[in-house]
């Protein structure tokens, strides 16, 4: 139970390099993903989990091994929500930016294409905020988290 079966130093390189590959895979599928969990998209995260949990402890099962390499990924995390609060260029590299998807009442198609979301989820948003279409919208922005702000014409 107490006993690792591999390098305490071998738990916390693997930790970092999932962590960071994570981190990578998970920006390169858009805010849409991050911000909006569909279903499949739950599915998803917890099969991913599971996948890269031998990968972590190397075969290691033992309670030590799995508190190192909790603490490897809260450390991290902390770390670089640190660091994207002091470096704005890594924030961006990181978090990403918001993109204007509807500015005075013009539709930005080729930025929905690229973050992957529908009409059906802008008319959604578009609904929330109390507007019933495009040209009412003085500014709709997709945020880093995935959610999406309308701002309404007077």
């Amino acid at each position: 139970m107490f006993n690792l079966t591999v390098p305490l130093w071998e738990l916390v390189v693997r930790g970092m390099i999932v962590y960071v590959v994570l981190i990578l895979l998970l920006r390169m599928t858009g805010k849409r993903q991050v911000g909006q969990l569909a279903p499949f998209d739950l599915v998803l995260l917890l099969v991913l989990s599971n996948a890269v949990q031998n990968s972590m402890n190397g075969g290691d099962n033992s309670l030590v091994g799995g508190l190192v390499s909790a603490a490897t990924l809260v450390a991290l995390n902390y770390g670089v929500g640190y660091l994207t609060f002091r470096n704005r260029t890594l924030e961006r590299l990181i978090e990403g930016q918001p993109e204007v998807l509807i500015h005075n009442g013009k539709l930005y198609e080729h930025i929905m294409i690229r973050a992957q979301l529908t009409h059906h989820e802008l008319n959604a948003a578009l609904r929330r905020a109390g507007v019933s279409s495009v040209d009412q919208v003085r500014s709709a922005i997709l945020e880093n988290n995935g959610s999406i702000s309308v701002i309404p014409r007077n």
